[in-house]
């Protein structure tokens, strides 16, 4: 009578000590994923769109996946000043809210000046006849 063993392919074939044997020369994802961040890889391309022979859309396509000191050493960093992608943008906003407030203030001030000014041209009797203030070192204007 004859017997048979399974066979199992090579690299799950496992060993007395019960350890799983895989081949040397195989790379697993880990081992290509990196290699990849730590030597980077850029994937490029262009996409045209054309109807008789008239290029109606062109779209030019360039990625770099590599890690970030990788990055960083290439001179790519500009993750590090995105409001979006940094802990910055609560910093912006408080600034972006003064700046709004000093924009509501100076444009009332402009207003009210302007009212001022248009009030005086249609009330000519209201405006002063020696003007208010002078700068230092000026006269002010004689009357006729």
């Amino acid at each position: 009578m004859m017997t048979s063993t399974p066979l199992l392919p090579k690299s799950s074939q496992s060993n007395a000590s019960g350890m799983i044997a895989t081949p040397a020369q195989g790379s697993s994802l880990a081992d290509v994923l990196e290699r990849v961040l730590d030597k980077g890889i850029v994937i490029a391309g262009d996409i045209s769109v054309s109807v008789a022979s008239t290029e109606l859309l062109h779209i030019r396509i360039r990625l770099l996946i590599s890690s970030v000191d990788k990055a960083r050493e290439m001179g790519i960093n500009w993750w590090e000043n995105d409001p979006y992608l940094s802990s910055k943008p609560q910093a912006l906003i408080e600034e972006n809210r003064q700046l709004q407030e000093r924009l509501e203030s100076l444009e009332a001030e402009m207003r009210s000046l302007k009212a001022l000014a248009s009030s005086e041209l249609t009330n000519p009797d209201s405006m002063p006849t020696k003007p208010l203030s002078t700068e230092k070192g000026t006269n002010p204007p004689d009357e006729i």
